[in-house]
């Protein structure tokens, strides 16, 4: 009995975490040599060096909640440990806290919407189920 395309397929053929630490650098997740982004959030359509194309990954929203979940944990206990400590105005506040939110999300989003495109990736979800 032939077997099935997918049953020849297993994880370790494309492995997450490398995946996703070349994607982190905004490289290529397949090979790592070229970039992975043309522009801030639009991926390159093919990797020059290995030909992997990147037009049909489904990053949509996903990075941009994970940068929001991520902020949370991060700028709250900030937040609360910096009040506790320091007597800090509130105007001053009003101005930091966002600010400082503003730029973690900007420096976050691009790495992380890589790290998803390497997770769809090396689990061949939507289009790169073809080798």
């Amino acid at each position: 009995m032939p077997q099935n395309h997918q049953d020849r397929l297993t994880p370790s053929d494309r492995p997450f975490w490398p995946a996703a630490r070349r994607s982190l650098r905004n490289r290529c997740p397949a090979c790592g040599e070229a970039r992975l982004f043309e522009r801030f959030l639009r991926p390159v359509p093919e990797c020059p060096a290995c030909g992997q194309s990147w037009i049909s990954h489904q990053a949509d929203d996903f990075p941009a909640y994970i940068v929001i979940l991520l902020l949370g944990h991060l700028l709250v206990p900030l937040m609360i440990e910096v009040n506790a400590t320091f007597a800090i105005p509130l105007w001053v506040q009003g101005l930091l806290w966002p600010g400082l939110a503003i730029v973690l999300a900007v420096g976050m989003i691009q790495p992380v919407k890589g790290a998803v495109i390497a997770f769809q990736w090396s689990r061949r979800m939507h289009g790169f189920a073809t080798p």
